[in-house]
């Protein structure tokens, strides 16, 4: 395999910063398009691992950082979870000025929540997984709840998470209130993995319960006993880079039900 080190406009305007994983000395089947967990960046180890086994089956992946996070321009205090999903439509339409866009797309945790909103926008996407995803955004706020007060009568609190202290303003938090989940859920039209782990500790596994349910076919499941929230057992990323790349290549080749309009990107 092959990494190129790449930058693109955002969805702010802001220049962020990317990885592309390219198949070695071969030409990609597909293009696939990466969404890290909350506050986490493209070079978490479980994101370059299913990255790498996607790029070893012949499925490009680009990963990059969110506004504010990583190596990415622009403050995360001025960020959403609507900007977010901004920021992949923005890789999307980078990926194909450039290349291909994406036939795949795969989110972590609240990065599983904004693929799924994301596909809405993306009219070359042919398969969304998503890995530990909570089925809506807001689970976030449950840990926020000691500053949650703070957030509502002063418009924004400092935060620690994973150990870094972030910004979380109170146009954040309504701007996650607003998502409507299960209507964007219920019209993906696209095929749909569902990864989770019966022992996360962080999002239950009751979350892809509701996402399955509520998602129409075809849609599969794929239990991760053992793992944790963040994958942080190589063994679990690699396996669940495996199974996206053997499972995608069913749909690669159908065509994207040409019926669907996509969305306009609501302005931000």
């Amino acid at each position: 395999m092959q990494t190129q080190r790449l930058t693109f406009p955002g969805a702010t305007g802001a220049n962020l910063s990317a990885r592309l994983e390219l198949p070695l000395n071969e030409r990609p089947n597909a293009y696939a398009l990466f969404a890290d967990c909350f506050t986490c960046t493209k070079q978490y180890r479980a994101v370059v691992n299913i990255s790498r086994a996607l790029s070893q089956a012949r499925i490009a992946v680009l990963r990059f950082d969110f506004t504010g996070l990583g190596e990415s321009e622009g403050e995360f205090a001025d960020t959403t979870f609507s900007s977010n999903v901004g920021d992949l439509v923005a890789a999307a339409q980078y990926m194909e000025r450039e290349w291909e866009a994406p036939a795949i797309l795969i989110g972590h945790s609240l990065g599983g929540a904004a693929v799924l909103h994301a596909a809405h926008h993306i009219r070359a996407c042919k398969a969304v997984a998503t890995i530990a995803a909570p089925a809506s955004p807001e689970h976030v706020k449950r840990h926020l709840t000691s500053s949650l007060e703070e957030i509502e009568t002063s418009g924004a609190a400092e935060v620690l998470l994973v150990g870094r202290p972030f910004t979380i303003t109170k146009r954040f938090l309504d701007d996650l209130g607003a998502q409507k989940m299960v209507e964007v859920i219920r019209g993906l039209g696209r095929a749909l993995l569902v990864f989770h782990s019966p022992e996360d500790a962080i999002v239950g596994a009751e979350n892809a319960a509701r996402i399955y349910e509520t998602a129409g076919v075809p849609k599969s499941f794929i239990s991760l006993p053992g793992a944790d929230h963040l994958l942080s057992r190589t063994e679990d990323s690699q396996y669940v880079g495996a199974i996206i790349a053997a499972w995608a290549t069913r749909y690669l080749t159908a065509p994207v039900d040409a019926a669907r309009e996509p969305e306009e990107p609501r302005a931000r």
